[in-house]
């Protein structure tokens, strides 16, 4: 089978998008499909398979590019159109399916909405910027023959299929070696550093426990003004290759997140993959995939809360593996293939 993924976000950029794409191609191609990706021009260099898009410098965020045009009829026939953002390639996407009459898959990643609300200065626009934004992803999800997303709630008039991006199991398991090795408990965090991460929430906790260390890995145009604010025991490390996450996750005590925008919060996954507990606001989609069994759930912005699930994860063992193991990517390709149509599985 002949698929197109079309994506917004890729290389060079660094997160959660480009990592989904990047493992989902390799086990489709590993199952004898054949993968195009449709993105931004960029620095990063294509293969055979990798189809950029003419693109602009992005003002407000340097990390993602805004793609402009390619013709429909530079690109190679599919049997699958995949979009995985609802801007400029992902129309690209749909009209191409439009266009040929293939089958259309989108895959809901991240409410935009959320950062417009915080990433506007005056309350009214931003509220405005953001009825208008869900408005239209609604109109273009419906015109897809099928809507995935990794939890059930998606805040869209859509009834989505369940679609986690999947846990690479092989990659993400406990490790022997260590990144550093401070005296006290490591409490870590990994992911970009934007306002709807609520990383400044991490500040305030790392404030009221000394007896703590935080090591927070990431970057993103709140990374200034956090390290500008941060106290003494809190130290923050530039993206890692993606290698060397295992290590990072089986370095820390716990994982901590104060995230209300994650549609699955892979990282907290995959240290739990490590072994590591997680410790996450009680918010979608934690309120799903973060338990007893590998974790704890505080009060977004109550502060004691946040402790007393630090505390916990840090006292109580659990086998947090096997507490996600139902989210590896094996079981995520399995269900992708019967969404295409593949019969010979």
């Amino acid at each position: 089978m002949r698929i197109g993924f079309f994506t917004d976000s890729y290389f060079p950029g660094i997160d959660g998008v480009t990592y989904t794409i990047q493992a989902w191609r390799e086990r489709l191609e590993d199952r004898g499909h054949e993968v195009y990706v449709v993105y931004p021009a960029s620095s990063h260099e294509p293969d055979d398979h990798e189809l950029p898009v003419r693109s602009l410098p992005n003002p407000f965020y340097e990390q993602y590019r805004l793609p402009t045009y390619r013709r429909l009829s530079t690109l190679p026939e599919l049997d699958v159109v995949h979009c995985h953002g609802p801007a400029s390639t992902g129309i690209m996407g749909r009209r191409y399916a439009k266009q040929t009459g293939v089958q259309s898959v989108y895959t809901h990643h991240t409410p935009v909405e959320d950062y417009l609300e915080r990433g506007l200065k005056f309350e009214s626009i931003a509220a405005a910027a953001s009825r208008l934004y869900v408005a239209y992803e609604n109109r273009f999800l419906r015109s897809f023959d099928c809507v995935t997303a990794s939890t059930s709630r998606i805040r869209r008039d859509v009834e989505p299929r369940r679609l986690p991006v999947g846990i690479e199991m092989d990659t993400f398991r406990p490790q022997s070696d260590r990144l550093f090795s401070y005296p006290e408990p490591v409490i870590g965090y990994s992911g970009r550093l934007t306002a709807k991460k609520n990383v400044d929430e991490i500040l305030r906790l790392a404030a009221q426990t000394p007896e703590y260390r935080f090591v927070l890995v990431g970057e993103g145009p709140e990374r200034d003004a956090l390290e500008r604010t941060a106290p003494e025991n809190v130290t923050f490390k530039d993206f890692l290759p993606r290698e060397d996450l295992p290590t990072f996750y089986s370095s820390i005590d716990v994982f901590l997140t104060a995230s209300t925008c994650d549609t699955l919060g892979l990282s907290t996954l995959e240290a739990n993959a490590c072994g590591t507990p997680v410790a996450a606001a009680d918010v979608p989609p934690f309120d799903e995939t973060i338990g007893k069994a590998n974790g704890a759930r505080f009060a977004y912005g109550d502060l004691e809360e946040m402790k007393r699930a630090v505390e916990d994860c840090l006292r109580h063992d659990r086998d947090t593996r096997s507490a996600v193991e139902r989210f590896s990517v094996t079981e995520t390709i399995d269900e992708l293939e019967r969404i295409y149509g593949v019969t010979d599985r």
